[in-house]
């Protein structure tokens, strides 16, 4: 059975929109699989390790984060 996935929407996405540049979902996640180079650029997710615990998609202020089964 597959599990869930967080896919960063990079046609929603938009980190200038995000305070100091800083993506929140990139903060959230526990496992530390979205990283964000440096302020402003847009998030990069590792899915192959995520367990789908949703917190990155809670986290992003625009919904830029989906949950899917991969």
């Amino acid at each position: 059975m597959a599990g869930k996935l967080a896919l960063v929407d990079y046609n929603t996405c938009d980190p200038t929109r995000c305070a100091e540049g800083v993506c929140p979902a990139v903060v959230a996640c526990p496992r530390k699989l979205l990283i964000q180079e440096a302020p402003f650029d847009a998030p990069m997710s590792n899915p192959s390790p995520c367990r789908g615990c949703g917190d990155c998609a809670r986290s992003c202020p625009h919904g830029a984060i989906k949950m899917t089964t991969g």
